[in-house]
């Protein structure tokens, strides 16, 4: 991580209640909080949260940093602001930008992946899917495939408002025009949708005509978990969503509307493909990257940065702890933020 010389990043724009989490994962850097781009000093460095506008006109010589929340984030939520367990530092761009090449790109596609490194990813992948850890480890019922059903695809949903679409789908970018893709394609299948967890928590708003998946799925699924779908389907459609990585680490077939960080290695059925991924990867090699190289993780119980296996550990705990569904007061705490943000 590159800092201006006195060791400084000045953070631009973060809540009360995110920057303790800046402190942690940017560790070893004095970190100061400002409001706008003329408080940064000519040469420094800034940090923002992902690709959030920044106010004002930036200084000559500022290099920007950008954070996002990592692919095992925590057990619930980022939307509910729960403490997360990783984050993502990239001073190129961002994963879910395919428009230019972010670090998690150039890790991919110029790293070297050692034969340790990658016996410590194939561990970190069989630690991943032993456990049924996500990114957000949410509690939930399971699911049985249907009797008869001979072949199930699952469709995730997404944020539609969200950055990934915005900057990783140059064709597709609702739920509804996916489904209804995925239903031309595969007119026999049996179609499984899933609805985004921010959406189904009522902290995000449904996508646009969204309403309208359950006349083109077969089935709705709600209160299941994405550890307890991907066994039981035998591929998965994604825009940009994290589940298709998910599914990858599963040994699921993915098919990619659109161009997310997974996506151009060789591993993914790419229906748009990104002509600058021309590197073929082993899924180690991609998980390499991933899950070890890129983000950052800070232990939930130290607050002190630490390796994916302690995360993998505490989410794990955490899970186990968590039960079924988010507990009384989370609930009655998503109200609030509902009327916050204006979401009905």
């Amino acid at each position: 991580m590159s800092v201006s010389p006195d060791g400084v990043i000045a953070a631009l724009g973060f809540a009360y209640w995110k920057r303790g989490s800046v402190r942690r994962f940017l560790a070893g850097a004095k970190v100061t909080f400002v409001r706008r781009a003329e408080q940064v000093a000519p040469g420094a460095t800034l940090a923002v949260w992902g690709y959030r506008p920044i106010p004002g006109r930036l200084p000559d010589g500022v290099r920007v940093l950008r954070l996002e929340d990592g692919f095992l984030r925590s057990v619930g939520l980022g939307a509910d602001l729960i403490r997360p367990a990783s984050w993502v530092v990239d001073g190129r761009g961002m994963y879910y930008d395919a428009t230019c090449p972010s670090d998690l790109e150039v890790i991919l596609a110029q790293g070297e992946f050692p034969p340790p490194l990658l016996e410590r990813a194939h561990q970190l992948r069989t630690a991943i899917v032993a456990g049924g850890l996500t990114k957000y480890n949410l509690g939930g019922a399971g699911w049985r495939r249907p009797a008869g059903a001979r072949r199930v695809i699952l469709v995730p949903g997404q944020v539609e408002s969200d950055a990934s679409l915005a900057y990783g789908a140059p064709g597709l970018r609702t739920n509804i025009g996916l489904l209804r893709a995925v239903r031309s394609a595969h007119p026999g299948a049996y179609l499984l949708y899933k609805p985004h967890p921010d959406v189904l928590a009522r902290l995000r708003a449904p996508g646009k005509g969204e309403e309208g998946a359950k006349g083109v799925a077969d089935e709705v699924v709600h209160e299941v978990s994405m550890a307890a779908l991907l066994p039981e389907v035998d591929e998965v459609h994604v825009l940009t969503s994290l589940a298709g990585f998910e599914a990858l680490l599963r040994g699921r077939p993915v098919t990619c509307y659109g161009q997310p960080f997974y996506s151009g290695w060789g591993l993914t059925q790419d229906l748009v493909p990104l002509a600058r991924r021309s590197r073929r990867l082993s899924l180690d090699e991609l998980v390499a990257g991933a899950l070890i190289l890129y983000p950052r993780y800070v232990s939930l119980e130290t607050g002190q940065q630490t390796t994916p296996e302690q995360v993998l550990a505490e989410l794990g705990a955490g899970r186990a702890r968590s039960g079924l569904g988010p507990p009384w007061w989370r609930k009655a705490f998503r109200v609030v933020l509902r009327r916050v943000v204006g979401v009905r």
